[in-house]
């Protein structure tokens, strides 16, 4: 057998079809949509644009934001134009299965598997130093920190407390079901998308256009040295 077979689009319908062995439909287009803003609105937003603004590539960074959002777009065109031809579960799994065939199928289910278990750790592992600077240092360092690190006094981590705390919570929220899950989500969706407007709303009084200059940083420079003179 190829490795390359492609499932039929008649078959993958019938399956999807199959009212006994699917998944209950309980999402509709709000919660898909609050899903859609979960996943784009991550930690990255609330800290990394600061980092890269202010230690990198100053206002040039905003050029990364204009062409990452042209790759999303187009990326999202193209999931859209796989969702209406393939109008079952399954992602890019079942559209590459279509497509490209087993092997290639194979290789992104797995690849998204991976993808989505190193992306919680990571934000766990975020959300845990969050937490930790909220409380002022509270958690001792062994506590919330993994085995491979040690601090610059010579303390070994022992276990991310925090981050096995969030895990397991959000683990029972998921096992307990889909809708209690997407309620969740759409509030702390909402809550994101809140502290963003409210950014921007109380710092647009604060722009200075001095800052704008350079725009783009002379070669050589290192880190903020160029622009934060205003």
């Amino acid at each position: 057998m190829s490795l390359f077979i492609k499932k039929p689009l008649e078959q993958l319908l019938a399956q999807g079809g199959d009212s006994e062995k699917g998944l209950k439909r309980t999402l509709g287009p709000v919660n898909l949509i609050a899903l859609g803003i979960g996943a784009i609105i991550g930690a990255g937003l609330f800290v990394r644009t600061a980092a890269a603004a202010g230690d990198a590539a100053g206002p040039a960074v905003v050029v990364s934001y204009i062409i990452a959002g042209i790759g999303c777009a187009f990326a999202g065109l193209c999931y859209a134009e796989f969702a209406s031809m393939i109008p079952i579960a399954g992602s890019a799994y079942a559209y590459a299965y279509v497509t490209m065939g087993e092997f290639v199928a194979w290789i992104i289910g797995w690849a998204l598997v991976l993808e989505y278990a190193l992306a919680s750790a990571t934000v766990s592992i975020a959300w845990s130093e969050y937490l930790n600077n909220l409380l002022g240092g509270a958690i001792p360092y062994q506590w919330c920190h993994s085995p491979m690190e040690t601090s610059l006094s010579g303390v070994q981590g022992i276990v991310n407390l925090p981050a096995v705390f969030i895990l397991a919570i959000l683990t029972l929220v998921l096992i307990k079901g889909t809708q209690e899950s997407a309620r969740l989500n759409a509030v702390i969706v909402f809550i994101k998308v809140s502290i963003v407007l409210i950014f921007i709303a109380l710092g647009w009084g604060f722009i200075n256009d001095g800052n704008y200059t350079p725009f783009v940083i002379p070669e050589g420079t290192v880190g903020h040295e160029a622009w934060n003179r205003h």
